[in-house]
């Protein structure tokens, strides 16, 4: 049973009475009028256990988009029925108006919309739908729980899918400018031309040169071929403590899914094949780019429900994961943190073992407050906090440093800038023909 606020303010009606005539009758007769008036309520309510609920499956949804949660009720009951539902969202689900007025006729279907707009990244959960019943005087009603889960699942937000364009556009102008046309060599077939001396009786195309009717000075024509320049990238993304940390308001680990998207996205779009590897103590994510289907589609919904683990990266198990995925050289972009401590006992001791057969890019998040802070000289605590911050840099710098000299490449940048400088890094390695 529930009571309303309509009930109080006919028991502070009711009050006026009982002090213009404050005799213990009627008192009496005022408290058994309103609990009259509660039954009758009561009796007169729709059942709100008659009321069948089924959810809508709603499609997921990127981070910061708004989308819509369905429900459908049925009324199965004999008596019309006023009254609320609300959906019990979480509140990281960013529910609107969880509660909607409904009016339900005996055998009446309807359903019920939720705007939601996400506020983080997973699976969201509304474990149960609240019906509550009043009665026509809309003082008391009745009100049942339906444990009814809904589910949505919310993407990672890829933000940085705004510089995609231009670095295909740039990847495009680079293949024009060093495309290379050879003579009976390469994988990719490009074209037909003429013979002429030097090429290689192997290109010849018998079944070409016999279609082309020329009499007795008819020309020999050979295949032109492309070389092959597609490539593997694998992506390593650290879900290990390191990524809880919060770095201009933003986890590293979100900062490294928008990095991963847009450097998986560019090099599938470039025709290299991609495969995309979340892992701490073990892979907890995999993707993989194919030729047909749409890999953006395959990583979001891979990354959707990674959360940092509370444990060390197992680095050693790297070369594995990586043999795994593919025997063939590759770019393997490993994004991490910078953390002197885990990196010397986790990564430094296998990145020889990388190198030596891969070319490996480590992507970082700086922290633009260590900049910020080494700066500031105000007074006595700034001076001490721009000295720690000073150390924390040539630390990081000397990592750096170490890192290199192992043979790796470093892209080091703040979380809003890396995802377009690792994309750069890609684009350059390219260009050099390191991939």
């Amino acid at each position: 049973m529930v009571l309303t606020g309509r009930l109080l303010g006919l028991a502070l009606a009711l009050s006026i009475v009982v002090v213009a005539v404050p005799v213990p009758a009627t008192v009496a007769v005022c408290l058994a009028l309103l609990a009259v008036l509660v039954v009758v309520d009561l009796l007169l309510a729709g059942s709100p256990r008659r009321i069948r609920v089924d959810r809508v499956p709603t499609e997921a949804v990127r981070l910061g988009r708004t989308t819509t949660a369905t429900t459908a009720v049925h009324h199965q009951g004999r008596r019309r029925l006023h009254g609320l539902l609300r959906d019990g969202w979480q509140p990281s689900a960013g529910a609107e108006a969880p509660e909607h007025r409904i009016a339900l006729s005996p055998g009446e279907r309807r359903r019920v919309a939720t705007a939601l707009r996400p506020t983080r990244r997973g699976r969201l959960v509304s474990p149960s739908a609240t019906i509550r019943s009043l009665g026509p005087l809309g003082l008391a009603g009745r009100q049942v729980t339906h444990h009814v889960p809904h589910e949505l699942r919310v993407l990672p937000a890829f933000s940085s899918r705004r510089h995609l364009p231009s670095k295909l556009q740039r990847l495009r102008e680079l293949d024009g400018q060093t495309a290379v046309q050879l003579r009976g060599a390469g994988t990719e077939f490009d074209s037909l031309r003429e013979y002429v001396r030097g090429d290689d009786v192997r290109s010849i195309d018998w079944r070409a040169t016999a279609r082309r009717q020329g009499g007795a000075g008819q020309q020999l024509v050979v295949r032109t071929w492309r070389p092959e320049r597609d490539r593997r990238v694998v992506l390593c993304l650290d879900t290990s403590r390191t990524s809880a940390a919060r770095v201009a308001d933003e986890p590293v680990l979100d900062t490294g899914m928008e990095a991963s998207l847009l450097l998986g996205v560019l090099a599938a779009g470039a025709g290299d094949r991609v495969d995309f590897l979340g892992f701490d103590r073990d892979v907890s994510a995999r993707a993989r780019s194919a030729a047909s289907g749409d890999f953006l589609h395959r990583m979001v919904h891979a990354m959707a429900e990674l959360e940092p683990q509370l444990v060390e990266a197992d680095f050693s198990q790297l070369p594995a994961h990586v043999q795994k995925v593919t025997s063939q050289r590759s770019l393997v972009v490993v994004l991490t943190s910078l953390d002197s401590a885990s990196l010397e006992e986790g990564l430094l001791p296998v990145l020889p073992q990388l190198t030596q057969k891969h070319l490996v890019l480590v992507a970082a998040v700086r922290d633009p407050e260590l900049d910020r802070r080494s700066l500031a000289r105000g007074d006595l605590g700034e001076v001490y906090r721009a000295a720690a911050a000073e150390r924390a840099m040539i630390e990081r710098q000397a990592l750096i440093s170490q890192l290199g000299a192992l043979g790796a490449e470093v892209v080091d940048a703040p979380p809003h800038e890396l995802p377009p400088q690792l994309a750069d890094a890609y684009i350059r390695l390219k260009a050099a023909g390191r991939l």
